[in-house]
């Protein structure tokens, strides 16, 4: 079993140093975010898919390490848990110390990736705020007020003050 637990021990490992880099691209996301580079952002998407993918990819190794120890243990996999096998190896201590080590610095760093990508969310959404504002702004300013012109029914005429076309010039001048 020592070597089915350094099997976890290093996938954990791994997939933290793929969840600190994920950590890294997010955050020089929030910097691109903030100064509305396109180009910038759709590039960091694409490598955080890339690093994605490569951290599906590692968590599979470590599931399949957890359904090795699962079994040699006569365990349910789905019921046994990281925090479970650290309290089994309670008499191997350096495994036990190593895999809470991976455990508590995976969590961290997942943690971090969390804050940071909730974070570069109000970003966007605040900066789709301001889009469709400005679009408003834009939209209202092509139509000209309407006038206090009422006819017999007591109803507004329609008639609006300097009629705007948009683009061309005034032919009737």
């Amino acid at each position: 079993m020592p070597s089915l637990v350094d099997n976890l021990v290093q996938a954990l490992d791994d997939e933290c140093t793929m969840y600190e880099k994920l950590l890294g691209l997010s955050s020089r996301k929030t910097a691109i975010i903030v100064s509305g580079d396109l180009k910038a952002l759709a590039e960091i998407t694409d490598e955080e898919q890339c690093a994605v993918g490569d951290i599906q990819r590692l968590d599979k190794q470590r599931r399949r390490a957890m359904e090795e120890i699962a079994t040699v243990l006569n365990k349910d996999v789905d019921s046994l848990k990281l925090t479970d096998l650290i309290e089994i190896l309670v008499r191997k201590p350096s495994d036990q110390k190593n895999l809470a080590l991976q455990r508590d610095r995976l969590v961290g760093v997942v943690e971090n990736v969390r804050r940071v990508n909730s974070q570069n969310q109000e970003l966007l959404i605040s900066s789709l705020e301001m889009v469709k504002f400005e679009m408003n702004i834009i939209q209202s300013s092509k139509r000209a007020p309407q006038t206090a012109n009422y006819s017999k029914d007591a109803d507004t005429t329609g008639d609006v003050i300097g009629y705007y076309t948009s683009g061309g010039f005034d032919a009737k001048q």
